[in-house]
């Protein structure tokens, strides 16, 4: 691991009698100086979510520094997408029928259902139990009606049906790390930083899961698409997968990741907040019918430190 003494300087190995010995002895401090004691990194802000997402995560393991040759440490919503809901009130998405309140009107933003039992009234006209103010039950009212209010006794939507099953799953945002750590002491400007985040069903799919009602059956499956890393200075780094966790002690020790880094590495000094967004497909099926609802998922932010690479020579 590149390590560093005080005021950025590298940390010097012994002495040497002679240019060449002393030389030497530099480049061995830069490359292996493992028995050099790590630096404390300043801890500056932890892991932050983005606002109003609480449910955000950080890998807080300590994965070693890319660059190094091996040898050192221990491997350690909004939804967004999709387009709008076919019945809403007031902006809120509701479901176009409910089981107990009957079908919803988007003109009033009422739902009615049949009364039971039948009032005596004119010909053609039916009594409704109708409750407004988007199902407020406190606002329940029974009124009689020449003919149906819009929208009453329409079949399922397969599509709002396949949002409900949506809603009953957990798409979790990503759980993120990276290498180099500031636990084990800064990178360094233009080596290669890797990126990687925890596998699993509800991290990246693919999840399947299906709903019936009213004799219509829909069955979704939900899956990730892509990962983005927002790497802090403006670059975007486009991963297809969870990409491969650091070991430092690995064949890959020091190179460049294999699936999902940051090959060039940072151009300047600086520390830069890390943060990655998973974009999920949800595919769905049912009644004749099918599409495709779109979500993300943000993680927090993770702080990565970077220094700059200077040689001393006398």
């Amino acid at each position: 691991m590149l390590t560093w003494g005080g005021g950025c300087v590298p940390a010097r190995g012994p002495r040497a009698g002679t240019h060449r010995r002393l030389l030497a002895a530099t480049l061995l401090a830069l490359l292996v100086a493992l028995a050099a004691p790590v630096p404390a990194v300043a801890e500056g802000p932890g892991p932050q979510c983005p606002p109003g997402q609480n449910d955000c995560s950080i890998w807080d393991d300590d994965p070693g520094t890319p660059g190094d040759p091996g040898g050192g440490g221990d491997t350690g919503g909004d939804p967004g997408g999709g387009a709008a809901p076919k019945c809403q009130w007031n902006g809120k998405p509701l479901p176009c029928y409910n089981q107990f309140l009957g079908w919803f009107n988007n003109a009033d933003g009422c739902y009615y259902k049949l009364a039971e039992p039948q009032r005596e009234a004119p010909e053609g006209a039916r009594w409704y139990v109708r409750t407004c103010n988007g199902g407020d039950l406190g606002s329940q009212t029974v009124v009689l009606l020449d003919t149906p209010p819009p929208g009453f006794g329409t079949p399922p939507d397969p599509e709002e049906l396949a949002r409900r099953v949506l809603a009953s799953i957990s798409l979790l945002p990503p759980r993120i790390a990276v290498a180099p750590r500031r636990n084990t002491g800064p990178g360094l400007v233009g080596l290669p930083v890797w990126m990687w985040a925890s596998p699993g069903r509800n991290y990246f799919g693919p999840i399947h899961a299906w709903d019936s009602d009213r004799g219509l059956r829909v069955d979704i499956t939900a899956k990730v698409d892509r990962i983005v890393w927002t790497m802090g200075n403006g670059v975007k780094v486009t991963c297809a997968d969870e990409g491969t966790p650091y070991d430092p002690k690995g064949r890959r020790a020091g190179k460049t990741s294999p699936d999902c880094g940051y090959d060039s590495g940072y151009p300047k000094a600086g520390t830069y907040r890390v943060s990655a967004t998973t974009y999920w497909s949800v595919t769905w099926r049912g009644g004749g019918e099918s599409g495709v609802i779109a979500q993300t998922r943000t993680s927090g932010t993770t702080p990565i430190e970077i220094d700059e690479l200077q040689v001393v020579t006398r």
